[in-house]
């Protein structure tokens, strides 16, 4: 008789190189968003009180995309295959936030952050034994996750109009993007 609580590798699982390349492809697309959204935050809101948050945020972004830039072609990995559409989207997320306001472009930042901070913490956890060094970049950027989120409250994200809606369906939209992203 077979122990049926047994761990895997069960058919179909993703081998150790390959499950790389998912966390590798996933985190490269998120980091990339971001930046997009922030620019589309920027293009409306660079010059208001806002701006130099977003600024400072996307900053740190750029330096963890700048991070996955780096592993991809070191591990020979090919990027998600819909960057082009994340490069439409994550602009016109951030532009269309930041159209409704300073608050609803916080809420919008707060509510991606959120998502990704539960992303990286699974991956963290998954990583810790097997790849230390992967773990710990990837613990470092979601305190950055966590700090951006953190700072978008305090600038009143919660007062947005429609918070809740609003990031309702943002957190909707990233979970479908770290999806699709992980196998595209």
């Amino acid at each position: 008789m077979t122990d049926s609580t047994a761990k895997g590798p069960w058919p179909g699982d993703a081998t150790p190189d390959e499950r790389l390349a998912e966390i590798l492809r996933v985190d490269h697309a998120g980091e990339y968003g971001a930046v997009r959204i922030y620019e589309g935050q920027l293009a409306v809101l660079g010059d208001a009180p806002a701006g130099a948050a977003i600024r400072r945020m996307m900053a740190q972004e750029q330096e963890h995309l700048a991070t996955f830039e780096k592993l991809l072609p070191d591990n020979r990995v090919r990027p998600t295959l819909l960057a082009p559409l994340w490069h439409v989207a994550g602009f016109a997320l951030g532009a269309g936030t930041a159209l409704l306001g300073e608050k609803a472009a916080m809420a919008c930042t707060a509510a991606v952050e959120e998502v990704i901070d539960e992303h990286y913490a699974a991956q963290v956890a998954e990583l810790s034994a097997t790849d230390p060094e992967l773990a710990g970049a990837l613990e470092r950027f979601r305190r950055d996750e966590v700090g951006h989120r953190e700072e978008a409250l305090e600038a009143g994200a919660a007062e947005a109009p429609g918070y809740e809606l609003l990031s309702t369906a943002i957190k909707a939209g990233s979970r479908l993007a770290i999806w699709l992203s992980t196998r595209v």
